[in-house]
């Protein structure tokens, strides 16, 4: 723990305890997720209610707990999607070159040349807005960012000694890519996967500001901001809140990729 820096420690922290509280939403929250616990809409903090209450009387803690465990979840799922799909995608190119990496290269240019948000808003009109969707639409658009980082990581790796002479013994391309490509590309990827987190936080955040994203009753916090945005005009943070909650995460999760980032190096020589 003692080579760990001060900034590295806090950002482990609070994503600990973000993390922790989405888990274990349920045993933690005092209210129901939907129950309407208060006559007075945005009531100011008290004992009874920690945070105040919303728009509709219900406990804004209670909102911003079961919240985060539907922004964290979503935003979760949404980066191992990306990344499996990308960077399998990426190695696959790399490692076969010519007119395969080509078209795989040139139809991710198409994808990216789409504003993401823009894609999804004209997808996620015509289709179901679920939990579902919304984890494979934002993964699937998100993957195209990966699978450029992971490509560019494999060209690197493919022309080293040791990828060379795994093709010269015979080796499948799912045996170079796994055994000889992923181990060497891990660090830059670990890194870039919590820069890609903070995008899935804020992007499901967005969309659920912009009443495409999670649906009412249940609580995400950009939901929670859209709902409470009002209130500003008043002086009431009811909206400020999972905005503070937003980036506190932001933050730590960032905290902790350079953190990663610094420890590692690119590219290592080989396993080594």
């Amino acid at each position: 723990m003692k080579n760990i820096p001060i900034s590295a420690m806090i950002g482990l922290f609070f994503t600990g305890l973000y993390f922790l509280i989405a888990i274990f939403a349920p045993l933690i929250a005092p209210y129901g997720m939907a129950e309407i616990v208060s006559d007075e809409i945005w009531a100011p903090a008290s004992s009874e209610f920690w945070l105040g209450t919303d728009n509709v009387g219900r406990d804004l803690l209670t909102r911003l707990i079961y919240g985060g465990r539907t922004t964290i979840f979503i935003a979760t799922m949404a980066t191992i999607l990306s990344f499996v799909t990308g960077s399998v995608l990426g190695f696959f190119a790399a490692v076969s070159g010519g007119w395969v990496d080509q078209v795989l290269s040139r139809f991710v240019d198409l994808i990216m040349s789409i504003p993401s948000l823009i894609f999804a808003l004209v997808v996620l009109s015509v289709m179901p807005t679920t939990m579902f969707t919304l984890i494979v639409l934002m993964g699937l658009l998100d993957s195209t960012r990966v699978y450029r980082l992971a490509r560019a990581v494999a060209v690197d790796i493919t022309v080293m000694d040791y990828v060379e002479a795994a093709r010269l013994r015979g080796e499948r391309t799912a045996w170079v890519i796994f055994r000889e490509i992923l181990p060497n590309a891990l660090s830059p990827l670990v890194a870039e996967m919590g820069l890609r987190f903070i995008f899935m936080v804020l992007f499901i955040s967005t969309l659920s500001f912009l009443g495409l994203g999670v649906q009412p009753p249940q609580a995400d916090w950009g939901g929670i901001v859209k709902e409470n945005k009002e209130g500003i005009n008043y002086g009431i943070q009811a909206a400020l809140y999972p905005a503070y909650a937003i980036a506190t995460l932001c933050i730590s999760i960032n905290l902790v990729a350079d953190w990663i980032l610094n420890r590692t190096t690119s590219l290592k020589g080989g396993r080594g």
